[in-house]
């Protein structure tokens, strides 16, 4: 079973930074394109970020260009989401999840393995 497990929220003032992690056990996770979601409180999970398996490309929402990064440590078999800049709208529970098939140019239904998520609060 591929699990997922994602740490690092917590709250943040407005303009700090936040690194979350998505773990993997169990298997090796640069074999899988590894996408970052979130949810925030009455709204619908968004795609936030993307890092392929093939080539390494990484897709942002417009919202988090230029604030958010996603990179792989392949020694530590993770995939962080370094976060900037943040703003009171990036308050949500984030998650990650992997695609094994469609390598960042699918849609959030063929991302699998979803990890509990991890809460982001941006308040002063």
């Amino acid at each position: 079973q591929l699990q997922l497990v994602e740490s690092g929220g917590g709250l943040v003032q407005p303009g700090g930074s936040l690194r979350l992690s998505c773990a993997a056990s169990g298997f090796t996770l640069d074999y899988y394109a590894i996408g970052w979601f979130r949810q925030a409180p009455g709204k619908e999970r968004e795609g936030v970020s993307c890092l392929s398996n093939s080539d390494g490309s990484t897709y942002y929402a417009d919202s988090v260009k230029g604030r958010f990064t996603i990179f792989r440590d392949n020694a530590k078999n993770t995939v962080y989401l370094q976060m900037n800049s943040l703003k009171p709208e990036d308050t949500a529970v984030y998650y990650c999840a992997l695609d094994p098939y469609n390598d960042c140019g699918g849609v959030e239904a063929d991302f699998g393995s979803w990890g509990q998520g991890t809460q982001v609060t941006v308040s002063s």
